[in-house]
């Protein structure tokens, strides 16, 4: 009997060291959890339609309107540049490229024929082309010689638009076609003329319109980035018990 007694109470003395020896899984803190949580890679994002949206929104700038307005006001097409919109911008900056060409063609144009015009006068009426205005010419294509024209405002009793031959403002056509001639091709400058400035307030109203666009482009860029990252949220939980946890719950919420 003693020698049982014995036996069994250096089992109870040595099974608590053999039960300590054994092996087992060390417990984790909750603020281990939540480290390793943070230290993780992010998930990618799945290739859907919200995923190519979030990754074209450029959602990590906004973009001033103001500043866009500006580009474009500057150079057509670089505001739309600057907010992500350049497929409507190119539109503003090809039209201001082909303005630009227009408006040189009509002046080189119209240089060219009222050059060829007062050389015509000079060749064939005896027009001294020295200090000449444009009304002076406009006076040589409607009278057929300087007398003719200071008897008209002589009538008219407007003596101080008379011409004074003697110090080089004289003509004479030889005939009435000659001047009709000279008149056409005046008349024909005048209107390359006209067209360019009609060109230049296209111009002016180009850049105004690329402004509003380029504006139009930073809204929307700015409200797309609000609307998908602006309420997008997520969350992490730790589901069990704090102390033993089992397993981990991650939320993601977006506002509509």
């Amino acid at each position: 009997m003693a020698t049982m007694r014995w036996f069994i109470t250096g089992f109870i003395l040595l099974a608590p060291p053999l039960m300590a020896d054994t092996p087992s899984a060390p417990r984790r803190s909750l603020a281990d959890i939540r480290c390793e949580l943070i230290a993780a890679p992010s998930p990618r994002a799945p290739d859907t339609s919200f995923g190519a949206a979030l990754k074209g929104a450029d959602a990590g700038s906004r973009k001033a309107t103001g500043l866009a307005a500006i580009y474009s006001l500057v150079l057509p097409g670089m505001g739309e540049l600057y907010a992500g919109d350049f497929s409507s911008g190119k539109y503003f900056l090809v039209s201001e490229g082909l303005l630009w060409l227009t408006y040189a063609a009509f002046e080189i144009y119209g240089n060219s024929v009222r050059d060829d015009a007062r050389l015509y006068a000079a060749s064939n009426a005896g027009v001294s082309p020295a200090g000449k205005n444009d009304q002076f010419y406009v006076d040589v294509g409607n009278f057929l010689n300087v007398a003719d024209y200071n008897d008209k405002k002589l009538r008219d009793r407007t003596p101080s638009l008379v011409y004074d031959p003697a110090a080089g403002y004289g003509w004479q056509w030889g005939s009435d076609s000659q001047r009709l001639t000279f008149r056409d091709l005046r008349v024909h400058s005048e209107n390359m003329f006209n067209n360019q400035k009609f060109v230049a307030a296209a111009i002016l109203i180009n850049h105004v319109a690329s402004a509003i666009n380029a504006a139009r482009a930073a809204i929307v860029h700015n409200a797309a980035a609000r609307d998908l990252l602006g309420d997008l949220h997520v969350s992490a939980s730790v589901l069990g018990d704090p102390a033993a946890p089992h397993g981990i719950m991650i939320t993601v919420s977006r506002g509509f």
